[in-house]
């Protein structure tokens, strides 16, 4: 009886090893799609830390298991990629989604069922006004406009033509542009859109080339970045062209050809990292998950994996610290102060969980068919 019991003791905890005695993480990315460029690498970042993760024995001797869902980028897909990961799945957080919209649109969710969620999306209406179980890693997108008009302002650049994408993270960006603009004593003389599926932004620029503008600013995270100056120089605009920080991979310079040339717009210095002081804080975190990254995928990072990266961290941190406990996870991120990650050093507070400010951008331009420093 005893040798029996012994048995099926020893059994039961094999059987809690394999099934249950893993700490599992959500994620929802837009692998495929029109935004893959965004949710292809921040897929393979996670895959990358979890098999790092495991390969060292786990968070406390128990393994980490990511489940990702690629969300194609739609917002029906995303909803029910969230609820699957939630009730059916179990997370203990979710990391992700990888678009502003699909991110609105799953707040709801996480928030009653209470499940942390650490977005990679960049919209400041994610996390303002504050949702008590949603975060973000990305620098916000009115710190990224505040960027640009600060430096129109140093060149002296007072009248600009906006084009911006129908999308969350394109009419949120439009938003800001509008706001800010006064502020920086800035006339927006043309206001154009355009939609994901757009293939060609002639109507729209000619419009704003009638108005004699001194600059453009494009706002998308979708192709249109490519098809944009591709298209201005097709129409012979050479004037300044902005972009979001939604730029942050060099797939779309290479898409945009020779038009991408003297793009300027705000990043995080992953994208530099290597030009960096070796005495800054961030350097050390850039340039390892550079060499990592780019080893074991034969590609640059962008800063889109690099939101995907902070995100698995934060979480991770958590688990490690308070253990599988969806309330403390939430509470322990939210009490985070001086985490070094690609996209700037977080300091998260209840009334604050985005955790970054205006400093954790550079501007950045391309030149000769790479990322640089800007420069005055």
């Amino acid at each position: 009886m005893v040798k029996r019991l012994l048995f099926l003791g020893i059994f039961f905890l094999v059987g809690c090893l394999i099934f249950g005695a893993e700490y599992r993480i959500g994620a929802v990315f837009a692998v495929t799609g029109p935004a893959s460029w965004l949710g292809d690498p921040e897929k393979k970042t996670v895959e990358m830390l979890e098999e790092e993760i495991n390969s060292q024995g786990g968070i406390n001797g128990i393994p980490i298991r990511v489940i990702v869902e690629d969300t194609k980028g739609d917002e029906t897909q995303t909803v029910n990629a969230v609820r699957k990961l939630i009730t059916r799945d179990r997370v203990l957080a979710i990391i992700g989604p990888s678009r502003s919209g699909t991110t609105l649109a799953v707040i709801p969710i996480v928030e009653k069922y209470k499940v942390p969620l650490v977005s990679c999306a960049a919209a400041e209406a994610i996390v303002k006004p504050v949702k008590k179980w949603v975060f973000k890693t990305p620098q916000t997108d009115r710190f990224a406009v505040e960027k640009i008009y600060q430096y129109m302002k140093k060149k002296g650049i007072k009248r600009i033509g906006i084009i911006t994408g129908t999308t969350g993270f394109g009419a949120q960006g439009r938003k800001h542009l509008l706001a800010l603009a006064p502020k920086y004593g800035i006339e927006i003389v043309a206001d154009e859109t355009y939609a994901p599926q757009d293939t060609d932004m002639t109507p729209q620029l000619l419009r704003i080339k009638a108005k004699n503008p001194q600059a453009i600013v494009n706002w998308s995270i979708v192709p249109g970045q490519a098809i944009v100056p591709r298209n201005m120089k097709e129409l012979g605009m050479n004037i300044p062209l902005f972009q979001s920080h939604g730029f942050g991979n060099i797939k779309y310079v290479k898409a945009a050809g020779e038009a991408a040339e003297g793009i300027i717009f705000p990043a995080g210095r992953l994208l530099v990292a290597d030009l960096l002081p070796d005495t800054h804080p961030q350097k050390k975190v850039l340039m390892e998950y550079k060499r990592k990254y780019e080893s074991r995928y034969q590609e640059p990072v962008s800063t889109f994996g690099g939101h995907a990266y902070d995100a698995f961290w934060l979480i991770v941190n958590a688990l490690k610290a308070v253990g599988p406990d969806r309330a403390k996870i939430r509470d322990y991120i939210e009490n985070t102060k001086n985490f070094v990650g690609t996209g700037g050093i977080f300091n998260f507070s209840p009334e604050d969980h985005n955790g970054l400010d205006i400093e954790a951008f550079e501007m950045l331009t391309v030149k000769n068919g790479k990322f640089t420093l800007l420069g005055d």
